[in-house]
């Protein structure tokens, strides 16, 4: 069937009627896309938008890149195989090639790396049953607020707990620790006292034989926190962390699905703190767009048997010839510094409008990971934080911004942080461009006074 010539609407009602009531993106960016180059996306109606979702952080050289296309066309036209299990083929060795010269040399002297389902969430259930296996305990910890994926144990782990209510199964022996926030910190300190109060807290956890937690498998965390609105861990809080775990011989996994490969300011976000996790879970840039997900970890982690973790699709080669042309361009051109220097000038701007408005109550992140929250001073809170959340205007926003050209998506306590995730190759201009825009978006939202839109069905 022909689409040309369809709009966003006709589309839109379609898959409405044909897709599931679990979708989620369409709901509150109400179009269907029709092509897409860099930074911007065109709809089917011909309008244009810049692109700060860019595939929930995967597309670090954001749509079409031709470094990318003709790595993968290179594959198609030499009649390479396209799907190999985990059978070794040249482009599979060149992506881990690529992929171990882009870690810390301290890492990558010692690792391996196994290629799991494409899915980050599998990512994290190959780490999990990797540190459980190589220590024969069980319980793992992780932290409030997280985000490890939609699988059974992925989802164990998140903070979040509405999501995990209609769930069951899920693991029971996980453990949620107060994760550092300087705006919504758990113990009601923030900054630095914040951060050692957080960490002294796990430290006494683990010698308190009265604490209910038994020996743990292993600790995981996110050095940015994702969905929970872009919440960055403080360098001096990973180090303590990591001497913790350290000092206990607890596997420390570090999820960096999201702020791999440059996102954060550095090639690897763990890199801020200068430590060095026993286990990374990768996906999202290291597939160059395409769907690849990968757990690198330490040599003396690699006790498992043979097929003890596998996955149909661990063989996509159009996914490794993507993700290495991905990684070496991140390196040759240094984009994760170009991240650090284009990302402080968006938050620079994101703040000069936080300075304007008062419903703007807090703006974090490191690098091309940022977050805006938005709060509403005049409703009673008695959360973490000194206001409440407000999602309704969040949500406004995004609509408004939608409206002038702008996808952004929303995260955090009630929805209501804004949160950018441009691709690494966005130029100083069109950052300037995207916060004029949003900058617009949110007078016009809170002079206006406009309603969020109505969810679509």
């Amino acid at each position: 069937m022909s689409y040309r010539g369809r709009g966003n609407e006709e589309l839109l009602a379609q898959q409405a009627e044909r897709e599931s009531a679990a979708r989620t993106y369409p709901r509150h960016l109400p179009f269907a896309i029709r092509e897409a180059e860099g930074v911007t996306v065109t709809d089917m109606d011909g309008d244009e938008y810049y692109d700060c979702l860019a595939g929930a952080g995967t597309l670090a050289l954001g749509h079409n890149h031709p470094r990318v296309i003709d790595a993968m066309e290179r594959v198609l036209e030499a009649d390479r195989p396209l799907h190999t299990l985990d059978i070794s083929t040249p482009a599979k060795e060149r992506f881990v090639d690529s992929l171990f010269e882009s870690l810390p040399d301290e890492f990558a002297r010692s690792a391996k790396v196994q290629f799991c389902s494409p899915a980050g969430t599998d990512a994290v259930e190959a780490a999990l049953k990797l540190v459980k296996t190589a220590t024969g305990n069980r319980s793992v910890l992780g932290f409030q607020g997280a985000y490890h994926g939609m699988t059974s144990g992925a989802l164990s782990l998140m903070g979040d707990t509405d999501a995990k209510d209609p769930v069951p199964g899920l693991m029971s022996d996980v453990h949620h620790l107060p994760y550092p926030n300087d705006y919504r910190c758990p113990f009601g300190i923030g900054g630095e006292e914040g951060h050692r109060t957080a960490s002294r807290y796990v430290e006494r956890l683990l010698e308190d034989p009265e604490s209910g937690i038994t020996e743990p498998a292993g600790v995981i965390l996110e050095p940015v926190q994702g969905e929970a609105g872009a919440v960055p861990a403080p360098d001096g809080w990973l180090r303590e962390i990591r001497r913790i775990t350290r000092e206990r011989e607890i596997p420390l996994i570090v999820d960096e699905i999201q702020t791999g490969l440059g996102r954060t300011g550095e090639r690897y976000a763990f890199e801020h703190a200068d430590v060095v996790p026993d286990v990374l879970t990768l996906s999202k840039a290291v597939g160059g767009g395409l769907p690849l997900a990968v757990v690198v970890y330490d040599e003396s982690l690699d006790v498992w048997e043979p097929g003890a973790h596998a996955g149909t699709f661990r063989g996509n080669q159009l996914a490794m010839a993507a993700g290495e042309a991905t990684i070496d361009y991140v390196l040759e051109h240094d984009l994760a510094d170009h991240a650090a220097d284009v990302g402080a000038r968006l938050r620079d701007r994101l703040e000069a409008t936080a300075e304007r408005f008062d419903a703007v109550g807090d703006v974090r992140g490191r690098g091309l990971m940022l977050g805006v929250e938005f709060v509403d001073r005049d409703d009673e809170w008695r959360g973490p934080g000194p206001h409440a959340p407000a999602g309704d205007l969040a949500e406004a926003v995004q609509a408004e911004c939608f409206d002038r050209g702008l996808v952004v998506e929303l995260g955090g306590r009630r929805s209501a942080t804004a949160r950018f995730l441009p691709p690494l190759i966005v130029s100083a201009s069109q950052v300037d461009e995207i916060a004029s825009i949003f900058d617009e978006a949110v007078a016009s939202v809170l002079e206006g006074r406009k309603p969020a839109p109505e969810v679509r069905g």
